[in-house]
């Protein structure tokens, strides 16, 4: 029962993909309300990997294997992520021209990639008590909405057709289920060391998506608010840890 919910869970979370696809391609949206949402969905997820993720790989694991994981996610996501932009997955994030780029495999892939570190953090945080942390889910929800939003603009102004962006996105949505059932199943029996660093190792890895992909949409409008409406995206996911 509960492999089953992992998997749900992580459906849900991802099925946010499609939600802000579907968003993108029907309503025409400035590229600076667009960068605003994004700018939004980042703070977030940086306040759910502070407050959620690595507070909770601490506490399962100590200083030791919170940092190795950390760092360890950066650095597989980022050699990754440097294989697939120079395959042409660079700009699968961005709302503008910068699409026309990019390489569909390369954007599908990449895509799998970025929701990935996320599903299975959902999953480890059902390990502890079998209950899964709804701070977490819905931070990646309300962050998944703009990043399939900047997205599909981007594929549509790049001539994609609408079967291809939405099927793109609920195969990501599938994958992020898959993804979160593997993080509870894989890792249920392990030492709460191996747990702790696996739990930071998502962390890591999200907040190197977001520094790589995320980020450079979200302020590629320049404007005064972008900072500030980062920090309500933060606070509004610190306030649903503390709920």
């Amino acid at each position: 029962m509960l492999v089953l919910l992992a998997g749900l869970w992580g459906f849900f979370a991802g099925s946010a993909l499609l939600i802000g696809a579907i968003i993108g391609y029907f309503f025409r949206m400035s590229k600076r309300l667009v960068a605003s949402i994004m700018a939004f969905g980042a703070g977030v997820l940086i306040s759910a990997i502070a407050f959620e993720l690595m507070d909770e790989a601490y506490k399962l694991g100590g200083f030791l294997h919170a940092t190795l994981g950390f760092i360890s996610g950066a650095v597989i996501f980022t050699g990754v992520n440097v294989y697939l932009a120079r395959k042409g997955g660079k700009y699968r994030k961005r709302s503008g021209d910068y699409m026309l780029e990019c390489d569909s495999l390369a954007i599908a892939v990449g895509s799998v990639l970025d929701g990935i570190p996320e599903s299975v953090a959902i999953g480890l945080t059902m390990i502890e008590g079998g209950v899964v942390s709804m701070a977490t889910v819905i931070a990646i929800f309300l962050s998944n909405i703009p990043e399939g939003l900047s997205s599909s603009v981007g594929m549509k102004k790049s001539g994609w057709k609408a079967i291809s962006i939405f099927g793109l996105w609920l195969f990501v949505a599938f994958c992020t289920a898959m993804a979160s059932l593997a993080g509870y199943t894989l890792f249920n029996n392990l030492p709460k060391g191996l747990i702790a660093t696996n739990m930071a190792l998502a962390a890591g890895a999200i907040l190197a998506m977001l520094v790589d992909t995320m980020i450079p949409e979200a302020f590629s409008e320049t404007h005064e608010l972008a900072g500030l409406i980062t920090v309500l995206g933060f606070i509004v996911s610190f306030i649903l840890s503390k709920i």
